[in-house]
């Protein structure tokens, strides 16, 4: 019987994230369009993004479901996040609260701007730990 490790626990939580939110950028596509063409700075390539970031978010939790793939897909989930943090936050000390437009659905559409910069935050860090973990693991079964 397989064992449940937190590497497992923390890639199920990154999956649910990743399936909540692809999918649900999928299902309203024109309306995750529209408002990603009000946000600043992303206006040229949201043609681009429309697309890639609902598809790369299912790419990613299609890799945590994997042994073959966990590893890449908790570097990812990391890159991504961290990604959406950095601009979360830039967004929060270039532009003024009442002008940000949020491109965000469901659950996470009802944060602030700050909230859903430390929720995006602490799932950086989980990843973060994620990756830590399942290094940890990887060697302790080399080694051994």
């Amino acid at each position: 019987m397989n064992k449940i490790t937190s590497v497992d626990v923390i890639s199920y939580l990154l999956i649910l994230l990743f399936l909540y939110t692809g999918m649900g950028k999928l299902m309203a596509l024109d309306v995750f369009r529209e408002q990603l063409s009000r946000q600043p700075f992303l206006h040229p390539y949201v043609g681009f993004i429309t697309f890639a970031v609902p598809v790369l978010e299912l790419l990613i939790a299609g890799s945590l479901f994997t042994r073959k793939f966990k590893r890449e897909g908790l570097y990812a989930s990391f890159f991504l996040m961290a990604a959406f943090t950095f601009y979360v936050g830039y967004m929060l000390s270039a532009m003024s609260l009442k002008e940000l437009p949020c491109s965000c659905g469901g659950i996470i559409k009802s944060m602030s701007w700050r909230q859903h910069l430390v929720f995006n935050t602490l799932v950086t860090f989980l990843a973060l730990v994620g990756i830590w973990k399942e290094r940890a693991d990887s060697y302790k079964l080399k080694s051994s």
